[in-house]
């Protein structure tokens, strides 16, 4: 892979449904406690940096009550700068103001992790492309429910849309980026 640029300010992460119930599933080929540990690790290097963290959490539409467990797992430290965002449905853009969120700050560039790859994240990401956001998808700071499901989104889907880096050539590059 070519060496990963970015510009801090002009970046979010956002995260996918890194809530207590879906980190608690089991996911392959990442742990979703590995995958939330990573995240929370790319979200406060970008905030650091200047940039915008993004908090997705679903909410199933039509019920009084939401299952135990659907809130943001205790692990995420919420900034009074980071964005939360409750969508209904896949991915995190239908719905939600999330788009708008991101275009009043500037951003072009997003940083996508969370569970899980083949359902929220793919969605997110693509539609995220169709609006012109350019992708970066951290392939060990997401999951699938199995591995292949998660290797087949990433193969053959991801890399498609933008670069797959590590959770370390990303927070390399948010290094650099600040060296500059």
């Amino acid at each position: 892979m070519s060496e990963l640029t970015l510009t801090p300010e002009r970046t979010a992460l956002v995260a996918i449904d890194l809530m207590e119930r879906i980190v608690a599933l089991p996911t392959a080929p990442h742990s979703g406690p590995d995958v939330l540990a990573r995240s929370v690790r790319l979200a406060d290097a970008l905030r650091d940096a200047g940039g915008t963290v993004a908090w997705v959490r679903v909410e199933r539409p039509g019920v009084d009550e939401q299952p135990p467990g659907s809130g943001l797992s205790p692990e995420i430290e919420v900034a009074a700068s980071d964005l939360e965002v409750v969508k209904r449905t896949w991915g995190a853009f239908q719905g939600t103001d999330l788009e708008a969120q991101l275009r009043k700050r500037d951003i072009d560039t997003i940083i996508l992790t969370g569970l899980v790859t083949n359902f929220g994240v793919e969605s997110t990401g693509r539609v995220a492309d169709d609006a012109g956001f350019r992708m970066i998808f951290v392939e060990d700071a997401m999951s699938g429910l199995d591995a292949h499901a998660h290797e087949f989104a990433v193969d053959y889907v991801l890399r498609k849309l933008g670069p797959v880096p590590s959770t370390r050539e990303t927070l390399d590059a948010i290094a650099c980026s600040l060296a500059r």
